[in-house]
């Protein structure tokens, strides 16, 4: 799979808690809930937020464990090279980590790790990362 086909995902470029790396939507998120948004900021947040809604599946109201760390020890969302209406948007999450400090990366992969999660637009996968330590 070429540059092109390969799976997108936005993320930090600091470890969470959990020890992974929080995607794009996370951030601005957390942004949020600590009151650090600009009123402008936070109605982009809540629009661009809501359109996602209604227009993707949120890979957790289909299955409750995707994002368990029991189940699937640091699972993490990464688009599909064909969900262009998906990744568009992204741009306006990403001004608002860049006006905050906040570093966020794009990656691309061919096989990001183990699927535990498909739809048309994404996919759900456990790192291989986090497979390996779980062979330990």
């Amino acid at each position: 799979m070429g540059e092109a086909n390969a799976y997108v995902r936005f993320q930090g470029t600091v470890r969470s808690p959990r020890g992974h790396f929080p995607g794009v939507f996370a951030l601005v998120n957390n942004l949020a809930r600590e009151g650090k948004l600009t009123a402008e900021q936070e109605r982009f947040r809540r629009a661009g937020n809501d359109w996602y809604d209604a227009a993707y599946t949120d890979p957790s109201t289909v299955d409750p464990s995707v994002y368990d760390d029991r189940v699937n020890p640091g699972a993490v969302a990464w688009f599909k090279p064909t969900a262009v209406g998906l990744i568009a948007r992204v741009g306006g999450y990403l001004e608002i980590l860049a006006a905050h400090g906040v570093d966020c990366r794009l990656l691309r992969s061919a096989d990001p790790g183990r699927v535990v999660y498909e739809d048309a637009h994404q996919v759900v996968v456990v790192p291989y990362e986090r497979l390996a330590h779980l062979r330990l």
